[in-house]
């Protein structure tokens, strides 16, 4: 059985324009800063949203021009620029205006498609600013440069970019009616997802699939498909989503000590469970699954619905 995603995944939506163009015009890049709006993200990596847009400020009011902490994130419609920082949260100049402390990991599905772009940028570049201060060539104290969009070592004039992490994530099935749910050590009980892993030095995507299933239920799977993919960036992923066939008839074994236990569930059990809601409901069902900010809910849903 073959099927595609049903719908974009929260954090893959096309938002603002990105204006990459711009990270190397210095100067075209700071003109904008008078007008420019600021995104603030605290230390807990949380943002302020009203009626489901994050709360942007007005650059001018922190500074002149952009600090060199200071990350651009693109363009509004209407050419108006975006900054990011890492700092103390801000209500907007309205107190009428009914703000919340939001998290995207846990609230993602309160943002509109601007907002999921503009966090996940923000997230992943400052996550990543917080821990290459320092050159992995020869540990010399680096700089923000190309509107933070990179760092570069004063001493050599190396550059250096942001990071990322690629990470596969499965839906394993039998071709028909069932799929394999797991559970991980550290979670609660009833608390199931699929399977997944980051990718390996001089691998690809779909050899990681196989390995990974291999060593966390002991499966051998086939026919490896693409699905879709969504950037994470608690702190710097991105998951690439695949489906893979296994027989029902192999034995699990948890081989790497992360899966506390795995089991084939009917698509009437995972439909009765998406049903239910997530992980964070009240639901008393005997399987509780991911929440709709995680590609992990789209690949579910769309496997449930294909039959």
């Amino acid at each position: 059985m073959d099927f595609q995603l049903q719908s974009v995944p929260l954090l893959s939506r096309i938002g603002a324009d990105r204006a990459d163009q711009l990270r190397t015009d210095v100067d075209a890049a700071a003109d904008g800063w008078a007008d420019a709006a600021l995104l603030r993200v605290d230390h807990r990596n949380q943002v302020l949203v009203a009626g489901g847009r994050v709360v942007l400020g007005a650059a001018r009011t922190l500074a002149d021009k952009p600090p060199s902490d200071a990350v651009f994130l693109g363009r509004l419609e209407g050419g108006r620029h975006v900054w990011a920082i890492r700092g103390p949260l801000e209500a907007p100049e309205d107190p009428d205006v009914p703000v919340e402390v939001a998290d995207l990991r846990r609230a993602g599905q309160l943002f509109d498609d601007v907002s999921a772009q503009l966090v996940s940028s923000a997230l992943a570049l400052l996550n990543w600013h917080d821990s290459a201060r320092f050159s992995a060539a020869d540990g010399s104290p680096t700089k923000p440069i190309r509107a933070g969009w990179a760092r570069v070592n004063p001493l050599t004039g190396h550059e250096e970019f942001p990071r990322i992490d690629p990470a596969v994530i499965c839906l394993v099935h039998d071709g028909g009616d069932r799929a394999v749910l797991a559970r991980q050590t550290v979670w609660p009980q009833r608390l199931f997802s699929l399977l997944a892993g980051f990718v390996e030095a001089g691998e690809s995507f779909e050899l990681c699939v196989a390995r990974e299933v291999r060593e966390e239920i002991g499966l051998t799977v086939r026919d490896v498909r693409y699905l879709g993919s969504q950037p994470w960036p608690f702190p710097r992923s991105l998951m690439v989503g695949f489906h893979a066939v296994a027989d029902p008839n192999q034995e699990f074994s948890f081989n790497d000590g992360e899966i506390a236990e795995a089991a084939w569930f009917t698509r009437d059990e995972v439909r009765a469970a998406l049903a239910a809601g997530d992980w964070g409901s009240n639901s008393d069902s005997k399987l509780l699954l991911p929440g709709s900010v995680s590609i992990a809910r789209v690949i579910i849903e769309s496997w449930a619905a294909a039959g």
